[in-house]
């Protein structure tokens, strides 16, 4: 019983822990967005990725900040998120329409630009992620918005509520009365 102790003991102390890695990745033309499925590098504006417990080295790619944003929000989250990662649109050679493919910053410390008046990857209004503060401030004064923490994001800002689209149909109002007398509401 002493010997196997000894050997349990002997056994734990040489099990090397492996650690998950969740250093950036840098992009690359065979990088598709998570929600879109399309190519990360066909859409201009920053872009985001997360890295999943038990995921090493295949990152989720995000086509905008909002997307990254919206699925760490989600709460139907399959596996424990260990880092996030966003474009710094402050580094040296970012422009929208190629924010770089290894200028990665920690997406829990940056600055974020919100309500700018630019569109993101996806056609949406765009969250634009800085490392450096005076550069976010920077961007907003030419762009508009205001620069906030991840943190600090309105929920409603990521995933505005839908409204229905009555623009395109003038009888949307009339044929919504109409079927709600038909059932009696």
């Amino acid at each position: 019983m002493k010997r196997a102790l000894i050997f349990v003991l002997a056994l734990a102390a040489c099990r090397e822990e492996v650690t998950q890695n969740t250093d950036p990745v840098e992009l690359t033309p065979e990088a598709v967005g998570y929600f879109c499925q399309m190519n990360m590098l066909e859409h201009p504006g920053p872009k985001g990725q997360a890295h999943l417990e038990g995921l090493p080295g295949t990152p989720l790619f995000f086509s905008q900040i909002r997307d990254v944003v919206a699925y760490v929000r989600m709460p139907e989250q399959s596996h424990r998120i260990l880092a996030l990662w966003v474009s710094d649109m402050g580094a040296p050679g970012a422009t929208w329409d190629d924010p770089g493919a290894a200028n990665w910053i920690d997406a829990t410390t940056a600055f974020y630009v919100v309500g700018a008046a630019i569109e993101g990857g996806m056609g949406e209004q765009e969250f634009v992620p800085f490392a450096d503060r005076d550069k976010a401030r920077a961007f907003a004064e030419a762009n508009g918005g205001s620069v906030m923490r991840l943190a600090e994001i309105p929920d409603a800002l990521v995933i505005p509520p839908e409204q229905p689209d009555t623009g395109e149909d003038p009888d949307y109002e009339r044929r919504l009365r109409d079927l709600s007398d038909q059932t009696g509401g």
